[in-house]
């Protein structure tokens, strides 16, 4: 199959639009035709340059939904016309952590910018172009089956494209990686796509205080109408103090939602005893951030990593989507805006400029 879709050859320069051939699906891999990509930061730091290491050319989006197109030989569970959702973390269904559930863990995760069997599903002119986890960015992609999970038809696709990651990854933080309980405090350290989706998992607990905390204004706008009981913008107020004024110890949870280091050392430095910081947000290659021992043994405080929300894309994905549709989770006003797919470099410009909740492209 011969697609259009936008490459990137080098970063911090345009895409380009590019006539790429797309493989057809081989054993155990589906074709999809996207309907809707979200815009997400780690996609960013490919282009930005941020994030080293990334082989190029390259299909950027790992966030994203559409419709089975074709099945190749030995899929089981799906058939064209199923509506999925593409998942970034498939899995090999052997190793420990994916019999464990946590396919986002997997020890037997493919090379970047390729398929498990070590070879790319688009080229150009003869050439390999690489593929950022599942490309969502391609009108067509091929994924492994296990990248693709089956979701009702009556939900809007072009929405559930965030569930893809965004959503899960937010959510699941709260939910399934911090364990929080009712009545328990939380501040939401950056409050993006990811973040917003923190804030709702921590108002779907009952936490209380829920303390959006962002340097933009517009952000904290967002976090109140997904659910903050609270803002504070960090670049006006000190952090520390602020937290103090409503909390009077720290909070119970940090969730860091964005990838600052800075942010990181504070989500550790708000937290009260026994206090759990959830770090999502991914800096630059290289990057780190002090911890003080201190605080770490005095008050028995911990760090948490999050990966995927600590779930799995094959009962989360659905359980987003019922949650949803039932009204405790609101996916629709996450949206800031649609994009043509010629628009992707528009779209990053938003995101890194923070005007946005979410973009969307829309094939």
């Amino acid at each position: 199959m011969l697609i259009t879709a936008p490459v990137l050859v080098k970063p911090r320069e345009p895409m380009q639009m590019l006539d790429l051939e797309l493989d057809d699906p081989g054993f155990g891999e589906v074709r999809v035709r996207m309907v809707a990509s979200g815009v997400c930061h780690s996609c960013l730091h490919a282009a930005d340059g941020s994030h080293v290491g990334i082989p190029m050319p390259i299909v950027l989006g790992d966030e994203g939904s559409g419709v089975v197109d074709a099945v190749g030989p030995g899929c089981r569970s799906l058939s064209p016309g199923d509506h999925v959702i593409i998942s970034w973390a498939p899995d090999c269904g052997s190793c420990r952590p994916c019999c464990l559930g946590y396919p986002a863990l997997c020890l037997n995760n493919p090379p970047v910018g390729r398929m498990g069997d070590g070879r790319t599903r688009f080229h150009y002119q003869g050439e390999d172009v690489y593929h950022y986890g599942p490309a969502t960015y391609g009108p067509y992609i091929v994924v492994p089956e296990e990248a693709a999970v089956s979701i009702r038809k009556d939900f809007p696709l072009d929405l559930a494209a965030l569930i893809g990651c965004s959503v899960t990854t937010g959510f699941g933080a709260v939910v399934n990686t911090a364990g929080v309980r009712s009545g328990q405090s939380v501040a939401v350290i950056g409050c993006g796509g990811v973040g917003l989706n923190a804030v709702q998992g921590a108002a779907a607990t009952g936490a209380y205080p829920i303390i959006g905390v962002d340097v933009v204004d517009s952000k904290l706008e967002y976090a109140r109408h997904f659910g903050a009981t609270h803002t504070i913008n960090s670049r006006a107020e000190d952090l520390i103090d602020a937290i103090t004024a409503l909390t009077g110890e720290g909070v119970d949870y940090s969730i860091v939602a964005v990838g600052s280091t800075t942010a990181m050392e504070q989500g550790l430095a708000i937290l009260a005893k026994q206090g759990i910081e959830v770090i999502l947000g991914l800096p630059g290659t290289g990057e780190t951030f002090a911890v003080d021992p201190f605080l770490m043994m005095q008050g028995e405080r911990k760090i948490l990593g999050s990966r995927y929300g600590s779930g799995n894309p094959m009962v989360e994905f659905p359980k987003m989507i019922e949650l949803a549709m039932a009204g405790r989770l609101n996916i629709d006003e996450l949206v800031t805006r649609r994009y043509d797919l010629d628009e992707a470099d528009e779209a990053f410009r938003a995101l890194a400029a923070g005007e946005q909740a979410r973009g969307l492209i829309v094939f």
